[in-house]
């Protein structure tokens, strides 16, 4: 749950200033309340998003037992606490069901603990709000010459749950029980209540300058001056509503130019000209890619004729309910597994590379 990166923000942001433009610098350092890349302490502003646990009738999760944790586990989940409860996102609690905790490994090394809501969500009544289409937002960025990426850092714990439901949120421990006076990652519905308050935030700037895909805003304008105007509007919001960005994880002031435009128009002419497809050559060797997301898996078979890998076949499917729950790393593996199954006919017998 913790969302730090132990790095001295002072540092970052004159790191941040000397990289970008000096009227952009002069504006970040304005607010420069809102860059950090640790959450301060105590709760976010209530909001009329404030997340609900809306359970179905009768229903209750199912009590689980805990696993045995590892030694590292254990020093894990006290260091975390011991964050959590100095932050105030969590206090004890007396609960009459509560979710597990387990460990995943993160990209750099340690653990990162997380809370299993998988029986909460079973029985928690689901949002009819969706999130927003990838299509949707980039039809709005045509002719547009100035971007801005703008990270929100732990932004679900910028939003409370509400206090009649905290307790539903419980977790057990070894040190404890505890429920969440903030929104935690792993809900059902999480992510609308996030869309849904960000879309409130930012909503007479939304598709106008601004398009926001859960905790990832971006900013867009035609000119340069327009662009320095937006990222002003869009700081304030921030601001005024209590969110923080990670100086460090933003991209400013990216432009579409001539040697965008050149890559994307020669990337077209790859698309539509033939041939798209080559023939395989069960002589030469074969390269799977593959890709995971939330919903879905993807991978593409290549081969080598002489001039850079050449597509053979694509292959995408929606994954399963179950499937959902995977880790990121399982997600992966089940598309090279998929891959396997379906081009069975290409890779039996043959030199493949994934």
């Amino acid at each position: 749950m913790k969302e730090s990166t132990g790095d001295d923000q002072p540092a970052d942001i004159d790191k941040l200033c000397t990289a970008v433009p000096e009227d952009l610098a002069k504006l970040i350092r304005h607010f420069l309340d809102i860059f950090s890349d640790d959450l301060p302490p105590g709760l976010p502003p209530q909001r009329p998003q404030d997340h609900r646990i809306e359970l179905e009738p009768n229903a209750q999760p199912n009590i689980q037992t805990q696993w045995r944790l590892t030694q590292p586990e254990l020093q894990e989940s006290r260091d975390q606490l011991d964050y959590l409860l100095a932050k105030g996102f969590i206090r004890p609690s007396t609960p009459p069901f509560a979710a597990l905790i387990l460990f995943t490994p993160k990209k750099y090394g340690g653990l990162r603990m997380c809370i299993d809501y998988r029986t909460l969500n079973q029985v928690k009544i689901k949002y009819g709000h969706r999130i927003p289409r990838a299509d949707e937002l980039i039809d709005q960025l045509r002719g547009v010459r100035y971007f801005s990426k703008i990270d929100l850092p732990g932004g679900y714990h910028k939003i409370r749950v509400f206090a009649d439901n905290c307790q539903k949120t419980a977790f057990r421990t070894r040190y404890g029980s505890y429920e969440c006076t903030i929104m935690p990652f792993g809900l059902t519905n999480a992510p609308s209540t996030f869309q849904l308050t960000m879309n409130g935030v930012f909503w007479d700037l939304l598709d106008k300058c601004v398009i926001i895909y859960l905790d990832d805003i971006l900013t867009y304008s035609m000119t340069r001056e327009q662009h320095l105007k937006d990222l002003e509007a869009v700081f304030q919001r921030l601001q005024q509503n209590r969110f923080i960005t990670n100086g460090s994880k933003c991209e400013f002031f990216k432009p579409w130019g001539e040697k965008q435009q050149d890559v994307f128009d020669r990337l077209i002419n790859v698309l539509i000209s033939p041939p798209v497809f080559w023939i395989a050559d069960p002589e030469r060797p074969f390269e799977v890619v593959t890709d995971a997301s939330d919903i879905a898996i993807g991978v593409v078979l290549l081969q080598d004729f002489g001039v850079g890998l050449q597509p053979i076949a694509y292959e995408s499917r929606k994954l399963q309910s179950a499937e959902r729950n995977y880790f990121v790393h399982d997600k992966e593996m089940l598309a090279i597994v998929h891959a396997f199954k379906i081009w069975r006919c290409y890779m039996t017998g043959a030199d493949v590379t994934v």
